[in-house]
Parts: C-alpha cells; sequence; structure tokens
C-alpha cells in the first residue's frame, strides 16, 4: 500500500529526509520512530502531498505522490500532529463541512459522519463547540475528519502527543479496531505504546532508516541480551557446563545462598540457547533454581540506535503481513 524508494528532502544544505526507502503492507500497522528532528513528520508530510520530495519516489495504493497527489489524497486519512479544526463549529458541524470539502455527495454524508464518529468514539461531544472539547477529543475529532471517506490508508502524527493516560488508552484502542480495516502509519514518541500497537516499527535518525522489522524481532537481533542462571550445585560445574554453549559470549559468575552457584550470561544477537543450556544442566545432573533471558526494552534499541555517536545500523525484517497493493 505504501512504497517509498530514496526519498530525499532538503532545505538549502540541510538534509531532513536522506534516502529513504520503506514498504508498508496491506493491513500492517507501522510504527514510525525517530528523535525530535529525525525526519519524521518532514516524510509523513511528503506523502500525504503536503511537502515535494526533492528526490526519490513516494506511492500510495499505486498512486505516485509527486505525479498523481489527488488520487492519493483520495485514498488516505491524515491526522496531523496538531490538528486545525474552526472552534466556533460544533463537532457535528465541522465533520458535515470536511465531508462535502472531501467531495462525498450530500446524499452519503449522514451516514459518512456517523460512521466516522462511531469509530472515533466521539458521539457524546457531537453538539459540543470545537473548541470547548478537550485535547484528548480534539484529537479523535481530528481522527473522525480522516476517516469521513473510509480511507484504505492512514497516516497519523503524533496521534496520542499530550493526552493523559486515560486518553492515551482510548486512542490506542481505536487504532486497534481501525487496523482491522485500514492499513496505518503513525509516528510517535512514545515507544511503548507503538510496540503494543505496531505490527512492525521503523526507526529513523537523521533522515535514514536504522531499522525495520517486528518490534521482538528488532530486540532479539539487537545487542545486550543476558541469560540469569542459578543452580543447585558448586559453580566449577556450573562453569564447566556453561563453557561453549551456542550463543554465550561472556559469563560472570554472581554470589548465591549456599549450595547454590549464580551466572550472567551475555548472548550473541538473534541466540537463544536456553534449550540447550537446559539438556547440558539436566545431563549433569544441576537441579535448575532459576534460567531466564532478559531482553532490553524498545526504549534501549532505540537509545542505542539513535545516540549521538551511533553508526547507521540497518536491522531489516522482511515484510511478511498482507500483500502490496
Amino acid at each position: 500500500m505504501i512504497s517509498v524508494t530514496d526519498l530525499c528532502k532538503r532545505y538549502g544544505s540541510f538534509v531532513a529526509v536522506d534516502r529513504l526507502s520503506f514498504e508498508v503492507a496491506r493491513g500492517e500497522v507501522v510504527g514510525f520512530l525517530g528523535p525530535n528532528g529525525a525526519g519524521k513528520t518532514t516524510t509523513l508530510r511528503i506523502l500525504t502531498g503536503y511537502h515535494p520530495a526533492s528526490s526519490g519516489t513516494a506511492v500510495l495504493a499505486g498512486h505516485d505522490v509527486n505525479q498523481n497527489s489527488l488520487a492519493v489524497r483520495q485514498q488516505l486519512g491524515y491526522l496531523p500532529q496538531e490538528v486545525p479544526i474552526y472552534p466556533d463549529l460544533r463537532v457535528i458541524e465541522y465533520l458535515r463541512y470536511r465531508a462535502a470539502l472531501k467531495g462525498l455527495p450530500a446524499r452519503e454524508r449522514s451516514i459518512a459522519v456517523s460512521r466516522a464518529m462511531d469509530k472515533a468514539g466521539i458521539h457524546e461531544v457531537a453538539r459540543k463547540l470545537c473548541g470547548q472539547v478537550s485535547h484528548g477529543y480534539r484529537q479523535r475529532v481530528g481522527l473522525a475528519d480522516a476517516l469521513l471517506a473510509n480511507p484504505p490508508i492512514l497516516i497519523l502524527d503524533e496521534p496520542t502527543s499530550g493526552l493523559d493516560p486515560n486518553q492515551r488508552i482510548r486512542i490506542k484502542q481505536v487504532v486497534r479496531e481501525l487496523a482491522n480495516e485500514h492499513t496505518i502509519l503513525f509516528s510517535s514518541h512514545i515507544l511503548g505504546e507503538v510496540q503494543e500497537v505496531s505490527s512492525r516499527v521503523l526507526i529513523i535518525h537523521r533522515g535514514q532508516l536504522r531499522a525495520d522489522g517486528r518490534p521482538e524481532q528488532l530486540l532479539a537481533q539487537g545487542v545486550g541480551s543476558t541469560l540469569r542462571i542459578a543452580v543447585i550445585g558448586d559453580s566449577q560445574a556450573l562453569t564447566a557446563v556453561l563453557a561453549g554453549v551456542p550463543g554465550i559470549t561472556r559469563v560472570a559468575l554472581e554470589g548465591g545462598l549456599a549450595g547454590t552457584s549464580r551466572a550472567l550470561c551475555e548472548l550473541a544477537a538473534d541466540s537463544d540457547p536456553s534449550h540447550e543450556l537446559a539438556r547440558r544442566l539436566l545431563a549433569a545432573g544441576l537441579p535448575t533454581v532459576e534460567l531466564r533471558i532478559e531482553r532490553p526494552s524498545l526504549e534501549d534499541f532505540f537509545h542505542r540506535l539513535t545516540r549521538e555517536e551511533a553508526t547507521p545500523v540497518a536491522v531489516v525484517e522482511p515484510t511478511a503481513v498482507g500483500a502490496g497493493s
């Protein structure tokens, strides 16, 4: 549904987006991550036709953004970070006005507005002035606007920005429900929410793609995973069992209770030696008290890729969800 190839955006000598390429397949919910100034919003504005690209191509639902911007806009709904709504219109009046601007036939507008309000969960504020609803409802009014024409693609820029915890929970629930009918690309600074909602994540830094894959795959392939082990037995026996286990790169013995031995093992990227280790412990007659792999969080992985001294790291998991357009 979305195909981006060697996309670049320059402002004079400053490169905001630098040869960015990625795909989003039909039915995916993809989180778009990056620190402030990474190029997220610029990329989304290019995809939605608000900014022209300096070079490269972006194709949505089979239409090139540069060559057929109107056809692209007819296939997508866009929620900007700051929702531009008319404060003196009632919510339902604003959405009817927006439906007319989007070219929906007059006989279909009431149904379209009601459907969008239902998906966004805003029927209870339908008669309120847009300027009098809370920030959370303002975001949901903007989401209803994006849903009016029932587009196959949704692009959401920081949909939970500035919301309180209860409002963020509601928006996450709405995004999960929308995933049944729409392909979704959304940016966020709240990594835990992205991990909960997304089927894939893209991480960019300084305009370049740093990682692309399912959250669990990225964490498994990244460095920093450890294995904690505790057995009933002496440390020499435990050390002998750990020696040469595939995937273990370093072993540090730790203090344990009387009669037990503990170790913290560093693991190679994308490795899980727990089954082989369990087999060896059983053969050595060492009863296991603890055997646990600790993976870094998405926040840890994000920080490692985007800290100032980091060099580009491409961790790519091929798209496998749905069929492309």
